[in-house]
């Protein structure tokens, strides 16, 4: 639980880092509107392309599993941040007692192994991805969110991520987000390919290299890769 509960807390410091204070009321303070569920659909679009999934195009294609596993991470964000806004709303419950109950899901108890996941088929993966999809699309609602959270540890389970590894890239991609913010990403000047290699690929093969590091070494190492010119 204490990993879930870390989680959520990064997400809500991020999101109220890039939104401001009072996102959870749909807009940010630059007056943007908010929609996590658009998020949600469109993350699990760009996931799809992980997959050699175009029968008229790159038809020898291989799977991306990498990438794929940096999409389920991605989403995840979203996901939590949907869950982070309507639970303000409602009022219902501190975010310790959300990661609380949430904690003791069966299908987050389905994750919470030591042992390496193995990946689903591609099939079942694309199924997984799909029923995210068709929630993010409906109304928003107690059930919605509930059968959302239940979707998105399926979709982690067949994904190849127990607990620690969906904890690892998702403190790694946390962390590249605020290098990223710090770097010109609003502006549009951050540098997203870094000597060929894209920003998250990177930051994950720097976890994989150095698996012990904290988020601030983590930071360093990202400014120490960064190109600058």
């Amino acid at each position: 639980m204490d990993k879930l509960l870390s989680m959520f807390t990064l997400q809500q410091t991020l999101n109220d880092s890039t939104s401001g204070q009072g996102w959870e009321n749909g807009m940010t303070n630059k007056g943007k509107k908010i929609n996590w569920q658009r998020c949600i659909t469109m993350e699990s679009a760009e996931m799809i392309d992980s997959f050699g999934w175009k029968h008229w195009k790159s038809i020898d294609q291989q799977t991306d599993y990498d990438n794929l596993q940096i999409e389920i991470v991605d989403v995840w964000h979203f996901v939590m941040s949907l869950v982070l806004m309507f639970n303000a709303r409602s009022g219902a419950e501190r975010v310790e007692e959300l990661a609380q109950r949430i904690a003791k899901t069966p299908e987050f108890q389905g994750l919470s192994v030591e042992e390496t996941l193995p990946f689903g088929s591609d099939e079942i993966l694309l199924m997984r991805i799909e029923n995210v999809m068709r929630l993010s699309l409906i109304p928003l609602s107690a059930e919605m969110v509930g059968a959302m959270i239940e979707e998105f540890f399926e979709l982690a389970y067949v994904g190849g991520l127990n607990v620690t590894d969906l904890y690892r890239l998702y403190v790694g991609k946390n962390i590249l987000n605020q290098f990223r913010q710090d770097h010109g990403y609003k502006e549009g000047t951050y540098r997203k390919i870094w000597e060929g290699m894209e920003d998250n690929a990177v930051m994950k093969r720097a976890w994989e290299d150095e698996p012990n590091m904290t988020p601030k070494e983590l930071y360093q190492t990202l400014t120490a890769l960064y190109p600058l010119a």
